[in-house]
């Protein structure tokens, strides 16, 4: 044999038995970056839920507010117009010097025209 076929056999066999160490590899791990998203995008779902909780709860007290304000606003309303009618009344008995009925019953009906500005500009 010579001396080159005994050194590539020699390697060849050392390569075969060569104790291997099955050691992880040094560094940060993917699997880590994974669990470390996956919480992140827990806790921003689980804050996601928190604040369209919230939102629903704050447009129900604003319904529920909007609601008990109704009658007070329907009473404001009906002062109103029952402060214009009688002024209405007075005016036109003032110049006419009597109140002509315009319908045929002495039931109160409510006015069905909206008061506009006299001059409009453009």
């Amino acid at each position: 044999m010579r001396k080159d076929e005994k050194d590539s056999n020699k390697k060849l066999t050392f390569a075969i038995f060569l104790p291997q160490r099955n050691l992880p590899a040094p560094g940060f791990k993917p699997a880590a970056l994974v669990l470390g998203m996956g919480a992140v995008c827990v806790w921003g779902f689980y804050k996601l839920g928190q604040g369209i909780r919230e939102q629903n709860e704050l447009a129900r007290e604003k319904m529920w507010s909007r609601i008990h304000l109704i009658p007070l606003l329907q009473a404001e309303e009906d002062r109103d117009l029952a402060r214009r009618h009688m002024a209405d009344q007075a005016r036109e008995k003032q110049l006419t010097g009597d109140n002509f009925k315009v319908y045929n019953s002495d039931r109160y009906v409510r006015p069905t025209y909206a008061v506009t500005p006299g001059n409009t500009t453009k």
